[in-house]
C-alpha cells in the first residue's frame, strides 16, 4: 500500500495536502457509497467547501458520478455520490496452465471474464495478452480504462518490474510490463498472486478493518501475501512471503526451485495428486495426464477411500507449514485461497489441529477460506492498479485547512 511521508522532500510539497485529501475523499466514497457531500464532510472531518471542491474535481475526472436524490424529513434533498463503475481495469491472472483475463470496475465487479491457455514461451504469452487486451479495449469505447493489473505465480522485482522468480511457471526473468505498455498504451502493474489475494481481501472485504492478515494461496504451488498493521509487506525487492519454498523435509521430494522437501512440494495440489497416484499399484496412476485436482476432489466427495487419504495427507502438510507462518508472523487471520477450500469443512479441522499442536500464542489465529477464492487473484489486480488513487486504509489522515495553513 502507498505510504505518504511528509518528512521526505520527495513526497512533501505544497500539493501534498490536496492530493492526500483527494485520496481520502475517494476512499470514503468507495467504502460508504452512496454518500452525500454533507456526510462526506462529517465523516472525513474536512470542511464542506473543501469536500465540494474535491468532489467537483472527481466528477470532472470521471472518478465519481452523482446518483439519486436522498430523502430527508425537511429541507433540501441531498444528492448521493458513488464511484463511476464505467472506470475499469484490465485484470490478468497468469497460472502455469491457464490465464484468466477480464475487466473489473472500481467496485470489484467484473464486466467480462475469459480463460485462455498459458503459452510456455513468455514472449508469446505477453504478445498474445497485449493483442487480446488491445482488441477488447477498442471494442469497449464506453469504458474508461485505468490500467492493467497482472497476478503472477512468482515474484516481481520492485526495482526492475520484471518477473524474476516463477519456478512453477518455468519462465526465465521476463519483462511483462514494458511490452504490454507499448502494445496497449495502458500502465501495467504486476504482482505476486498471494499479494494480489491479500489486496483483494483488504479492499473488497465486508469486514470493517483488516490489520494483520496472511493470505495463503494453494494451487500448483504455495504462496503467501502478508498484511501487517494495515500494510502489504513486500520485503527486499518484493521477495517477502516465499514460505512455499521453505524446506520442511530435508530428504523430501525435489521442488521446482531446486531444493528438496519444500512446503509446496508437500502440500500443493500437485502433492495431493502425487499422494493419490502413489497409493495405486496400477490403474489411475497411468492416467495422470487426464486426472486433475478437481477430479480428486470429486472422488473424495463420493467417499473414495484413497482420494480422502491423499487429501488428508495434504491437509496435514498445509497445517505444518501454516504453523510456521503463525509462529513467525502471529497474524490475527490466515485466509486460504485455492480449489481445496471447496471441501473446507474437511480440511479446516485437520489444519487447525496441526497449528494448535505446537502453538505458542495466547490467542488462536483465525483460519478462514476465501469466499471468492475463484476470483480473488483477479480481483486483487483491480486494487493493485487503483491503490495509488485512493487513501491507504488506516494510514492516511485528511489534512485540515488549518493544518494546510
Amino acid at each position: 500500500m502507498r505510504n505518504i511521508n511528509l518528512n521526505q522532500p520527495s513526497t512533501a510539497s505544497k500539493e501534498t495536502p490536496r492530493e492526500i485529501n483527494r485520496r481520502v475523499v475517494l476512499n470514503f466514497i468507495r467504502s460508504n457509497q452512496p454518500i452525500s457531500r454533507a456526510d462526506l464532510a462529517r465523516r472525513s472531518g474536512l470542511q464542506r467547501s473543501t469536500v465540494s471542491l474535491i468532489v467537483e474535481e472527481l466528477i470532472a475526472d470521471k472518478w465519481v458520478i452523482e446518483g439519486p436524490l436522498g430523502r430527508l424529513p425537511r429541507g433540501r434533498r441531498p444528492t448521493f455520490l458513488r464511484l463511476n463503475d464505467q472506470r475499469v481495469v484490465a485484470c490478468v491472472d497468469i497460472r502455469p496452465l491457464r490465464t484468466t483475463l477480464g475487466f473489473g470496475n472500481v467496485t470489484g465487479a467484473f464486466t467480462s471474464v475469459d480463460t485462455i491457455p498459458t503459452p510456455p514461451d513468455p514472449s508469446i504469452a505477453v504478445e498474445e495478452l497485449g493483442g487480446r487486451i488491445r482488441s477488447l479495449v477498442n471494442t469497449r469505447r464506453d469504458l474508461s480504462f485505468e490500467g492493467i493489473g497482472i497476478s503472477v505465480p512468482g515474484r516481481v522485482d520492485l526495482l526492475t518490474h520484471r518477473l524474476v522468480f516463477a519456478p512453477n511457471l518455468k519462465w526465465p526473468i521476463t519483462d511483462i510490463k514494458g511490452p504490454l505498455e507499448r502494445e496497449t498504451g495502458l500502465e501495467v502493474q504486476a504482482e505476486n498472486a498471494a499479494n494480489a489475494c491479500a489486496l483483494s481481501e483488504m479492499w473488497f472485504s465486508t469486514s470493517d478493518e483488516i490489520r494483520d492478515l496472511v493470505a495463503i494461496t494453494v494451487s500448483e504451488g504455495i504462496g503467501a501475501g502478508i498484511i501487517a498493521q494495515g500494510h502489504l509487506i513486500s520485503g527486499r525487492r518484493g521477495m517477502a512471503g516465499e514460505f512455499g519454498h521453505v524446506p520442511l523435509e530435508r530428504d523430501g521430494p525435489p521442488c521446482s526451485c531446486g531444493n528438496r522437501g519444500c512446503w509446496e512440494v508437500l502440500a500443493s495440489n500437485r502433492a495431493a495428486l502425487r499422494y493419490y497416484f502413489e497409493s495405486h499399484a496400477q490403474g489411475p496412476a497411468s492416467h495422470a495426464d487426464d486426472f486433475g485436482f478437481q477430479d480428486l476432489l470429486q472422488l473424495a466427495e463420493t467417499g473414495e477411500v484413497l482420494a480422502n487419504r491423499a487429501l488428508t495427507r495434504m491437509a496435514v502438510q498445509i497445517g505444518r507449514g501454516t504453523r510456521m507462518v503463525v509462529a513467525g508472523l502471529a497474524p490475527e487471520t490466515i485466509l486460504f485461497i485455492g480449489e481445496f477450500t471447496a471441501l473446507w469443512d474437511r480440511f479446516r479441522p485437520v489444519i487447525e489441529a496441526e497449528v494448535q499442536a505446537q502453538s505458542i500464542s495466547p490467542e488462536p489465529t483465525i483460519l478462514l477460506a476465501a469466499k471468492d477464492g475463484a476470483t480473488a487473484r483477479v480481483r486483487g489486480t483491480i486494487a493493485l492498479v487503483l491503490q495509488k488513487h485512493f487513501a491507504a486504509p488506516s494510514s492516511v489522515m485528511p489534512i485540515s485547512d488549518s493544518q494546510r495553513a
